[in-house]
Parts: C-alpha cells; structure tokens; sequence
C-alpha cells in the first residue's frame, strides 16, 4: 500500500520530491525495497502533522502536501487539485480536499470524516458525526461530503501550527484540522470527483483490493 501511495503521489503534476515520513524501520526497510525515499522521525510525535513539520523544517520547499500512506486509490488529480488554492492565495495557510458520500453507510461511519464549507469553500467544520444534521428528516436525499485525508501546509505556516496546543474539539473528534480552526486559521476545501477509499479498518482494505482488481479489467 505504502508504494502504491508513493508512485501515485509522485505522478501529480508539480510535486518535486516525495519522501516517507515514518519512525518504524520495517516501513524504512518496505520503501527502501522499491527504491522510495525515506525521511526518518522520532517515535515521541502525537500526531501525523507533527511528524511531517519535524521532516519540514529541514527542507527549503515554500508548499508541503501531505499524503497520508491509507490512500491506495490516490488519484493524482487530487495533489494538483489541493495545491491550486496554495498558488491562487499566497495567504492562505493550509488546503484539502472533499467528495461526495455515496452511501448512508459511509455518512454513518465514523471512520468516515465529513466536512461541511461556506460559500467560498473555506471548512466550516469537520466530524466524525453526520454533517449537516436535517432537522426535516431528508437525510437520505443530502448525504453531504466527506473529508480526504490530503492536506497541503505553507510550510512556515505547518511549523507554527505543530506546536500550538491541541484545542478540545480536536481532542473531542480526534481530527487535527479541528486545531486550525479553532486558533482561527483558514482551511481551503476543493472539491474533487475521484475514486478514494481511505484503509481504516480491515473492511475498508477488502473493498480497496476489490476496487484495484475492478480497476485492472476496465
């Protein structure tokens, strides 16, 4: 999975260098196998975007996308798509990107993370929980949209953001975007229309596994 990740990730147009970001060294030793380019951490981060700001600040790049490694299916239209906001706003200080839920399944799962935006596309809020809640009942004619673990960070900006405190929705979902928010950052949302499926659960690599053979008899 981590090298289907990396290949995709590396074909995004206007990525310069792809690292893997990780303090285990069977993952080190898995990347070093298909010849990928790994950047070693402490084991002590709490968060993923920790771990990613330690790799940041020894590297010269203005803009850092962060691919989390559960994204087999990465399209990578994705990467461009998250990155545009970057380069259309010098100030805007991190991005990500959404779809469509498809399914009631997927809206009630709480592996599942939704977001919900105003009318520029900046985050409102992220949940585990259903978002919006439809006080009339019609649920099943508005699923809403979920939230793809991609993110892209001024690198400056992912620095300082690493080491403000976690805030208590945060702490409450267990979703580090809920940080900036609460300190008042902006978040970028871009839609996009591409095949993700995040491996959180051993469900989710199954229907991954299926979606991949499905993908190879088209």
């Amino acid at each position: 999975m981590i090298q289907r990740v990396y290949e995709r990730a590396a074909r995004a147009n206007g990525i310069d260098r792809v690292l893997v970001a990780t303090d285990d060294e069977r993952i080190r030793a898995a990347v070093d196998r298909f010849g990928g380019n790994v950047a070693m951490t402490r084991s002590d981060h709490r968060t993923g975007t920790d771990r990613i700001a330690e790799v940041a600040a020894g590297l010269e790049a203005d803009i850092i996308v962060n691919v989390q490694g559960d994204l087999p299916l990465l399209d990578p239209s994705m990467v461009a798509a998250a990155v545009a906001p970057m380069l259309a706003d010098e100030a805007l200080p991190m991005a990500t990107i959404k779809t469509a839920i498809a399914t009631r399944e997927e809206r009630d799962n709480p592996n599942v993370v939704k977001v919900v935006t105003d009318r520029d596309g900046n985050a409102l809020f992220f949940s585990r929980s259903p978002l919006p809640y439809h006080r009339d009942g019609r649920r099943d004619e508005a699923l809403g949209d979920k939230h793809i673990g991609l993110y892209v960070y001024r690198r400056d900006f992912l620095l300082r953001f690493a080491a403000l405190e976690p805030t208590p929705l945060e702490q409450a979902e267990q979703l580090e975007q809920l940080r900036a928010l609460e300190w008042g950052f902006r978040i970028k949302v871009t839609d996009v229309r591409a095949a993700s499926i995040e491996v959180d659960t051993p469900r989710d690599l199954e229907r991954a596994r299926a979606e991949l053979a499905a993908m190879a008899h088209r």
